[in-house]
């Protein structure tokens, strides 16, 4: 373990802040997230000096740990919770597994049980996937439909991720490129422009247990429901990447997905990238640098931001900002329906579906109320309710007992649906979103409330607290596909000498780093031929 990583991203300040102000930097970059140390680390080892400023007590962004139950052994990935899209490329170039990163594949997939006390289960091993389905009922024709569905979305990853050129590491490619790529195929075209979540799973299955089981990787982080266009892209970008030479599957990170920070702030670090925490910038100044709250100008010749667009919306003069632009980042869509329920546990919960198993701890868990009743949620929500009608449960200690006490565990549920502005505040109705988590997971393992010792709630208002994402939207805004590819941000704003790196940028959100490799490239490119 690095030492980043033994103190849990509080690294402080390297040198006094005189001394910082004294230099003139290359770059600097605005918040310490995983894509702004990734484009730091870049920015470092091509030789460029490098100053990272982090407004919080620790780095990682979303992607850090923290202790927020009184027992403090309990150590907690507050918003980011398992691994399966960060890129290989910058795994490899970074050398983050000899910088502690260690990756545990989830087994199963897939858990979700039925409130007839059955359970879906999709295994790393495909053919004990079969054996389930063919165990649970379900017809010929309905076990050949989600073989079909699911090789959909990997040859349409194949084709984006794995063909001539990566998608993902260059610029934006555009629509009739996309098609191109894909052949024109109609369906894989749908899925990447057009169609719900639920228009797929029409197409392949007719059961409705399957498409109950299946939607809910549609609509992860995004202000929709399951029936509304665009939720297919959802899920294809989720199924994009690989892990531990996989491809589309998701894993645990040993000590917490932290640890993939603390690996890449090690790696800019040994680069030459200074980084520091406990500052917080107030001003981007185009051409000259950056003013930290207290009044300390800072010199670079670029700006570097992985704060989300509003965020460098606030801190650019008005009349910097070209007034398309501002429009473009003042209209992005950063509403968000995710709320979070992180708790420490005494013990794990039986499942009806699996009386006295823990393997499903081993795995990711989706507990829902189905696909119509998920639609249903989603408009309460748009109407300013909470409706937590589906929740996807990561068990960190079930791979990793690291981060509890001996015997405990630690249980996050990615929650939709709550919305930002929660009808009466969420100080007032905090405790009844929480009901609703534990009637959710309660129904399918109904001793549940008696395995909690300590939990948190973070709806959108408090992610935004917590780790200063605007809206509390977990990808720094939608990822359907009216934002996606060149419908979002490039790295080069339209003000010059000011880039963005953050999970705004092409190729989307979740923990990839690519963005900010990404943004590292047109750096670099900039500075070696100026604009």
């Amino acid at each position: 373990m690095n030492d980043i990583a033994a103190r849990l991203g509080e690294i402080g300040l390297p040198a006094p802040v005189r001394d910082l102000a004294a230099r003139h930097w290359d770059v600097v970059v605005v918040g310490g997230g995983h894509n702004g140390l990734t484009c730091a680390a870049y920015l470092a080892r091509a030789g460029r000096s490098v100053l990272v400023l982090e407004a919080r007590e620790r780095l990682g962004g979303a992607a850090t740990l923290d202790r927020p139950f009184p027992d403090r052994r309990y150590v907690v990935s507050p918003c980011a919770y398992v691994i399966g899209l960060l890129d290989q490329t910058v795994i490899d170039d970074l050398r983050l597994h000899e910088r502690g990163l260690e990756v545990y594949l989830a087994d199963p997939q897939l858990w979700i049980p039925y409130d007839d006390g059955t359970a879906f289960a999709q295994w790393m091993d495909h053919e004990r996937t079969l054996e389930g389905l063919r165990t649970l009922g379900f017809s010929r024709k309905d076990i050949d439909g989600y073989v079909a569905y699911e090789d959909l979305f990997d040859r349409i990853r194949i084709k984006l991720r794995k063909g001539a050129v990566d998608t993902w590491s260059v610029d934006a490619p555009s629509r009739a490129e996309l098609e191109e790529l894909l052949g024109h195929e109609r369906l894989m075209c749908d899925v990447l422009f057009e169609a719900s979540i639920s228009d797929v799973l029409d197409e392949f299955v007719t059961d409705q247990r399957l498409k109950d089981a299946l939607f809910g990787q549609g609509i992860i982080g995004t202000y929709a429901g399951p029936r509304d266009p665009g939720t297919a892209a959802v899920k294809l970008m989720h199924f994009a990447g690989e892990v531990l030479g996989h491809g589309a599957v998701w894993g645990y990170v040993r000590g917490g997905m932290g640890m993939v920070s603390f690996a890449i702030a090690d790696a800019a670090r040994d680069a030459g990238a200074v980084l520091t925490t406990g500052l917080t910038v107030a001003e981007v100044l185009p051409g000259e640098g950056v003013r930290l709250d207290d009044g300390t100008l800072i010199r670079c010749d670029r700006v570097v931001s992985n704060a989300d667009p509003k965020r460098l919306l606030g801190m650019l003069p008005p009349d910097t900002v070209p007034a398309p632009y501002r429009t473009r980042l003042e209209d992005w869509d950063i509403r968000s329906p995710v709320v979070k329920f992180n708790a420490a546990l005494h013990r794990l919960p039986s499942w009806t579906a699996a009386p006295g198993e823990t393997f499903m701890a081993l795995g990711v868990v989706d507990v829902t109320t189905g696909l119509d009743a998920a639609q249903r949620a989603f408009a309460a929500c748009d109407a300013g309710e909470p409706a937590v009608g589906f929740g996807e449960i990561y068990v960190q200690t079930g791979h990793d007992p690291g981060p509890a006490p001996e015997g405990r565990h630690l249980m996050s549920i990615f929650g939709q649906y709550a919305p930002y502005a929660l009808t009466g505040g969420w100080e007032a109705r905090r405790t009844e979103v929480a009901r609703q988590f534990i009637d959710l997971v309660g129904r399918f393992a109904p001793d549940f409330e008696d395995c909690l010792e300590s939990y948190e709630v973070l709806g959108p208002p408090d992610i935004e607290a917590r780790v200063g994402l605007t809206g509390g939207h977990i990808f720094q805004g939608e990822v359907r596909p009216d934002q996606m590819w060149t419908n979002r941000l490039s790295p080069r704003t339209d003000v010059p000498g000011v880039y963005l790196c953050g999970a705004a940028t092409h190729p989307g959100g979740s923990v990839i780093a690519l963005n900010g490799r990404n943004a590292a490239r047109a750096v670099l490119a900039d500075l070696e031929s100026p604009r």
